[in-house]
């Protein structure tokens, strides 16, 4: 039987994220699992294309670390009792960062939800959940929770 004693439940911080963290969660207490919570904030680079001077964009990005690492605390909180959950901000391509934290942190499954972004950033940054599932090599857990 396969053992999975490390969880990655990457969050965005919207009310999805908090639903699939519940999953994360009870799926963890059955499986005497870690749960390490990762958000990742967006680079600089990402925002090259949009032609905007990037000492803007840097301010930005710093700030965004700053405040993600506070409502990372917040969100652990808000949607974890139990104690073996660790919390990580990360900078970079959303896809990218997870892919190689799980694989850092000898993850042995990803539980995320399919729908975070939507509009605009959905066009412009692509399914983070799809590029993860074609691109894991450990299981994928997708969750469409109901709002």
């Amino acid at each position: 039987m396969v053992e999975i004693r490390n969880i990655l439940c990457p969050v965005d911080f919207s009310e999805i994220s908090s639903k699939v963290a519940s999953y994360a969660e009870d799926i963890a207490r059955g499986l005497n699992a870690v749960v390490h919570v990762l958000y990742v904030a967006p680079s600089i680079d990402q925002y090259a294309v949009l032609r905007i001077p990037p000492t803007n964009f840097q301010d930005v990005v710093s700030e965004t670390i700053i405040d993600a690492e506070n409502t990372m605390d917040t969100f652990i909180k808000e949607n974890f009792s139990m104690e073996n959950v660790t919390g990580k901000v990360l900078s970079g391509y959303t896809a990218e960062m997870i892919l190689s934290f799980s694989e850092d942190a000898n993850i042995d499954l990803i539980i995320m939800g399919t729908h975070g972004r939507r509009g605009f950033d959905r066009v412009f940054f692509g399914s983070v959940a799809e590029k993860i599932i074609k691109a894991a090599k450990i299981p994928v857990l997708t969750i469409r929770p109901v709002l």
